[in-house]
């Protein structure tokens, strides 16, 4: 049995990452209800630009852009991973990193080539070491995204994609279902598909017709485009907030684990005292009956 003084020092230790947890608990608390507020404020813009271009698209304009259009064949795959910039998180990061790991060698084994596109420091470097062809990246985005730090990468993906180095993009996020539940999503981004852009459970009712100015190309690039981006700003929105979440529940977790070892160490130093005690008697008693 390890000594009292031993014990003393592991218990000081183990207190002392008490609290730590504990205030990465509260801060992680505090940051998620604004990231989930965050996440909310976003929806609707989301929403208004969907049904714009999902009507947009149905209108049958002269023009019909890339995006629209679905490949015949599929050599290139294009994969924007939306990770974390910072750990200690569960498993949030390394279930979307299993999920996309899976579906690399399936493409890999068909014979596809792969082009990526990081958003977070735990992407970045899980391609890295994947040696993975990373055309782009952003890192170190805080806890409040910014659209302006996105559209650089994300515009190297869309050319590629334009310009037929890739025939399909894919989407990889972790979705926000409630504070206790968040789970791994993989969506195609491009070509977008009716049922992407009409909603799920919708339905295309009436029709639609459109004064473009200055000319349907023009608009419908630009609004693709933009509808695109929010798209990503939305599964970025919704990562940070899952992120939030699994932190100030991993933290609450190695906060209550750091108590029961606490409490553990302080039986075995009762019991180490109490030995120590029962000892220290037998010896008075032992000299006092020899004397």
């Amino acid at each position: 049995m390890p000594g009292s003084k031993e014990i003393r020092t592991k218990i000081k230790s183990v207190q002392n990452t008490r609290k730590i947890t504990k205030a990465m608990e509260m801060v992680a608390a505090s940051k998620m209800r604004k990231a989930q507020n965050r996440m909310k404020a976003a929806r609707p813009y989301g929403e208004k630009i969907r049904n714009v271009a999902a009507h947009m698209s149905h209108a049958h304009p002269e023009y019909r852009h890339p995006f629209l259009v679905k490949r015949e064949t599929t050599k290139g795959v294009g994969l924007v991973i939306v990770t974390s910039d910072k750990g200690l998180c569960g498993g949030l990061n390394t279930n979307v990193l299993r999920m996309v790991l899976g579906r690399m060698k399936q493409w890999d084994v068909a014979g596809m080539t792969i082009s990526t596109t990081a958003v977070g420091t735990k992407g970045f470097g899980f391609l890295q070491r994947m040696g993975s062809n990373v055309v782009s990246h952003v890192t170190a985005l805080g806890d409040t995204p910014h659209m302006d730090r996105l559209i650089g990468p994300l515009k190297v993906m869309l050319d590629a994609y334009s310009e037929g180095r890739v025939d399909a993009v894919y989407l990889a996020y972790t979705r926000f279902v409630n504070t206790m539940k968040q789970e791994p999503a993989f969506e195609q981004l491009l070509p977008l598909t009716d049922e992407k852009l009409m909603g799920e459970g919708r339905a295309e009712s009436g029709a639609w017709d459109y004064l473009y100015e200055p000319d349907a190309k023009a608009v419908i690039d630009e609004l693709l485009v933009r509808y695109v981006e929010a798209l990503i700003y939305q599964a970025l929105t919704e990562n940070m907030a899952s992120e939030q979440s699994a932190r100030m529940v991993a933290m609450k977790a190695a906060s209550d684990n750091a108590g029961s070892v606490i409490d553990e160490l302080q039986l075995i130093y009762n019991k180490s005292r109490q030995a120590a005690i029962t000892k220290e008697l037998s010896e008075i008693v032992a000299g006092a009956a020899a004397v």
